[in-house]
């Protein structure tokens, strides 16, 4: 697993299409019971080398119910980002992530860890990626079918300031989908 995070961490793949050079972030361990699968590495994220070191990581914590020692205890979560790079600054918000990162990484990353009961798929990217024909025709129709994802996934919608009106439009995320996930996350964690 270290030679495979070295490689990934060292990666150069698409470096002619970020405006900030590659700075690759990941965190994964072989013993990871908990899996979050997000977009890309926000400016914040890409300065600091830390994962969801943001105010959208700030938010996914007090869904997870956890503190930032779990949150950042490799050992116990991991965070595979669809795109390991920030992809730079579009119209509307960060752009895509880039599709070098799953195509190169993904399948040798995951096949070495074994030990993860819970997955969450947050944002459009990772849950058409890992969903495949099962995701809904969007993300809103996708995270309200949470439970036909079965106890080991759950797709969620992104944690940042700028999905606001989306949590004041879909009150059901924080009454129906944060019971359960917090109750998931808990059992994932602590399970063995």
């Amino acid at each position: 697993m270290d030679l495979l995070l070295a490689e990934i961490r060292s990666c150069r793949a698409c470096a002619v299409h970020l405006p900030l050079g590659p700075r690759p972030i990941v965190q994964a361990s072989r013993t990871a019971r908990l899996l979050i699968v997000g977009q890309a590495p926000s400016l914040t994220v890409h300065q600091t080398g830390v994962p969801w070191n943001d105010r959208s990581g700030d938010q996914l914590r007090r869904w997870l119910g956890i503190d930032r020692d779990v949150f950042y205890d490799a050992a116990r979560v991991a965070i595979v980002p669809m795109g390991y790079c920030y992809p730079g600054r579009g119209k509307s918000g960060d752009l895509p992530p880039r599709r070098e990162c799953a195509q190169l990484w993904h399948a040798r990353l995951l096949a070495q860890m074994k030990d993860v009961e819970l997955t969450l798929l947050i944002g459009q990217y990772a849950q058409r990626h890992f969903l495949g024909k099962a995701a809904r025709g969007s993300v809103t129709e996708t995270v309200e079918a949470f439970a036909d994802y079965g106890p080991r996934t759950v797709p969620l919608p992104h944690p940042s300031p700028r999905n606001t009106g989306w949590f004041k439009h879909h009150p059901w995320f924080e009454s129906d989908v944060l019971p359960v996930l917090r109750e998931r996350v808990r059992h994932a964690l602590l399970a063995r």
